[in-house]
């Protein structure tokens, strides 16, 4: 009897040692899975504050420029677009796409002399780099997170106890991201 009791000890203890490694494992997964959405948050956060602005310069240049309407149409429309997706990769897709016909507006009002010396354009200018820089913060804090999670799921023991889990999505730049924006060579006014 006298040896029962210390090997039911040392057997509790290592139950109750597993069951605390157990719950670590499980416990650091949420606490990575929620610093994920926390930093996607933000992400989105910044894209709205950019679509915000948008109308704003869009009225701007549309009472300053007359010129492609198209480019100020696609804006509208991917603003639209953006505001009514739930899916985080087609909010993704949209905001490049967003991206990109902006950088082209901003490339197309360089040609326009009334426009640089618009106060009202110059402050939203200024307002939209300053976002775009809060915005690359934002996914390059959303990326690391997601890194420390897709890390975490994959290391040993951690990887049979989180068997289920899948790994989350990078913040990756569109194909073509790299080449400057498309402009058109006729600015007639």
């Amino acid at each position: 009897m006298d040896r029962i009791i210390p090997i039911a000890v040392v057997v509790g203890a290592v139950v109750l040692i597993g069951v605390f490694w157990v719950m670590g494992i499980y416990n650091g997964e949420v606490r990575l899975d929620q610093d994920v959405e926390k930093s996607w948050a933000n992400v989105e956060s910044e894209y709205t504050r950019r679509f915000d602005l948008v109308p704003q310069l869009i009225n701007v240049v549309t009472g300053a420029a007359s010129f492609e309407q198209e480019t100020l149409t696609q804006l509208t429309a991917l603003r639209s677009q953006w505001q009514t997706q739930t899916n985080q990769a087609d909010k993704i897709e949209t905001a490049n796409q967003f991206e990109s016909t902006l950088s082209k507006l901003l490339v197309i009002t360089e040609n326009y002399p009334e426009l640089k010396s618009n106060e009202n354009f110059l402050e939203l200018q200024a307002s939209l780099e300053g976002n775009e820089n809060r915005i690359s913060v934002e996914r390059k804090r959303y990326n690391d997170a997601v890194r420390e999670y897709n890390v975490y799921i994959h290391l040993f023991p951690n990887s049979f106890l989180l068997a289920g889990k899948a790994e989350k999505d990078y913040f990756n730049a569109p194909p073509g991201a790299d080449a400057p924006p498309v402009v058109p060579t006729d600015f007639t006014n």
